[in-house]
């Protein structure tokens, strides 16, 4: 019986140690094919793009800096809509929702949070205070892939899928709270270019419930002067 007991137990840290090492493994390949010590190098980024909606066509530009600013800015219908964080604190400016400038809280500072990390939630995911779990393989949209669950340090859980044979995230699933309502949004990540050694999907397809849209990289520079000003909310 004691025999049984040990050989158990044995087995059990075994299965353990390699479900932790296979999590490890997928992500140190996933590290290696994006760049991610190049990336994680890298100080500004900036991103000129097009984002497809309802059959409209509008400018976006991002604009991150480390270790935690983040500025998007589109143009939709002749208006400016700009969102930002800056390290402390969320803003907004969307003239098609009233005059002025208006603090993010809530749900919406929580993904203006998010979307400051440059290096992406997955690199340095333990320091940062999130968890993660390698749920197997998948067959994600035709292809072989590798699920990752990330709970981030807020709470926020999202689904990583990792192309088994580029280790490249070709998908990412999560939940969020959008308007008071629980939303599901799954982006799709292709057509990835190689931006100073750095793997870089320049085109998204993100799907809700309220509808889809699309959004293509036209241009990316790396380690551009920023001044910290562009984050600061705007005096009034």
């Amino acid at each position: 019986m004691k025999r049984t007991f040990i050989l158990t137990a044995l087995m059990l840290f075994a299965f353990i140690g390699s479900h932790a090492q296979s999590l490890d493994d997928v992500l140190k390949k996933h590290y290696a094919a994006t760049g991610q010590e190049k990336l994680a190098a890298v100080k500004t980024f900036y991103v000129k793009a097009k984002i497809s909606v309802m059959g409209m066509d509008m400018p976006m530009t991002i604009q991150m800096k480390k270790p935690d600013k983040f500025r998007i800015e589109m143009e939709a219908m002749g208006q400016k809509i700009i969102q930002a964080y800056d390290g402390e604190s969320g803003w907004m400016q969307n003239p098609m929702a009233g005059a002025g400038t208006t603090d993010l809280k809530g749900p919406e500072l929580k993904q203006a949070m998010s979307q400051a990390d440059l290096e992406g939630e997955l690199y340095n995911y333990e320091k940062k205070g999130h968890s993660a779990e390698l749920l197997g393989k998948v067959n994600a949209d035709g292809k072989e892939a590798y699920k990752i669950k990330l709970t981030n340090a807020d709470g926020t859980v999202k689904d990583y899928f990792i192309d088994a044979d580029t280790y490249l995230i070709n998908k990412i699933k999560v939940t969020i709270e959008s308007m008071g309502q629980t939303v599901d949004v799954e982006t799709k990540v292709s057509e990835y270019k190689d931006v100073n050694g750095i793997k870089m999907g320049s085109k998204m397809e993100i799907s809700t419930p309220m509808g889809n849209q699309s959004m293509v990289m036209e241009e990316i520079k790396l380690d551009e002067s920023m001044d910290d000003s562009i984050f600061a909310r705007p005096g009034e």
